[in-house]
């Protein structure tokens, strides 16, 4: 385990002011490296004793030891992969690495989350006129994923990869409407055009990005996902899985928040759809050769 993995599974464990160092740190670890013990307390709100403490805590004899492991935390891992392996990783280790980042990561991001900020989604998705969904890049199959979720729910759905659509549709849209751009950086320039484009037209933004980011300034609401992942250097996979999760829990909400006769009209839709699929107990196909 890493030094950032092993912050993330220690943070139930830490103090309140230990925490502090401890989301500071996850939030720009680069930073961390190169920051004295001064202005990271002063950063962190805390005092430096405090710091050292937080260090000690994680197996580490004080704070110069502990940058070195944060630094060769960040060094590791193969780039445009996962930087969590390493070159020579055999399929085992580098399979076991990304289960359990992944898991740990997503451990983070729960307890992070800001859930009166995710009722509010709720609130503002179960009343809008249309929603759309986009992202580009990764983020765009997560866009994808979230419109085949919310096609079943009877309700105008908008959803392209196409940046010129994309830009029609804020346009285009109105009071009442609500669009969710997602996009794990928020650093995403043509994004940030929608967000502004969508609120100037006088719909409603919902921003499932990084907190403090470009996109999370524009939007009318942000979902922030805490995931410790620089997806400028590696590959989108835990911030990918993490922004799924989420989407998941909007459409839960969504559902619930409609009500029992709503979740009688999904079920005749998932009855509708029974034709199109083999059933269960009869699902291979004897062939003779």
């Amino acid at each position: 385990m890493n030094m950032l993995e092993k912050i993330t599974t220690h943070l139930e464990l830490l103090s309140k002011s230990e925490r502090k160092v401890a989301e500071v740190i996850l939030l720009s670890p680069q930073t961390a490296i190169h920051a004295s013990i001064a202005i990271l307390a002063r950063t962190a709100d805390v005092s430096e004793p405090t710091v050292n403490r937080f260090c000690r805590r994680l197996g580490t004899k004080g704070y110069p030891d502990f940058k070195l492991h944060l630094a060769q935390s960040l060094a590791n891992g193969t780039p445009y992969v996962n930087r969590n392996v390493d070159e020579n990783d055999s399929v085992d280790s580098y399979t076991h690495k990304i289960f359990e980042s992944t898991m740990a990561s997503l451990e983070h991001v729960k307890a992070s989350l800001d859930i009166a900020a995710i009722n509010r989604a709720v609130d503002l998705l179960t009343q809008a006129k249309k929603i759309s969904f986009f992202g580009l890049g990764a983020s765009a199959a997560v866009a994808h994923d979230a419109m085949n979720k919310f096609f079943r729910f009877n309700i105008p759905i908008v959803y392209s990869e196409d940046i010129v659509l994309q830009r029609m549709s804020c346009m285009n849209s109105t009071e009442g409407d609500v669009v969710v751009l997602i996009s794990h950086t928020g650093r995403t320039k043509m994004l940030v055009d929608l967000a502004q484009l969508a609120r100037e037209n006088d719909a409603t933004v919902i921003a499932i990005t990084s907190e403090a980011s470009p996109l999370a300034r524009e939007a009318s609401l942000t979902l922030a996902l805490d995931v410790p992942e620089d997806t400028d250097v590696f590959m989108p996979m835990i911030s990918r899985i993490a922004q799924l999760t989420l989407v998941d829990v909007l459409a839960t909400g969504f559902t619930l928040r409609r009500g029992a006769k709503f979740r009688d009209n999904l079920k005749r839709v998932k009855e509708a759809l029974k034709e199109s699929r083999f059933d269960k107990t009869n699902s291979s196909i004897s062939r003779i050769d």
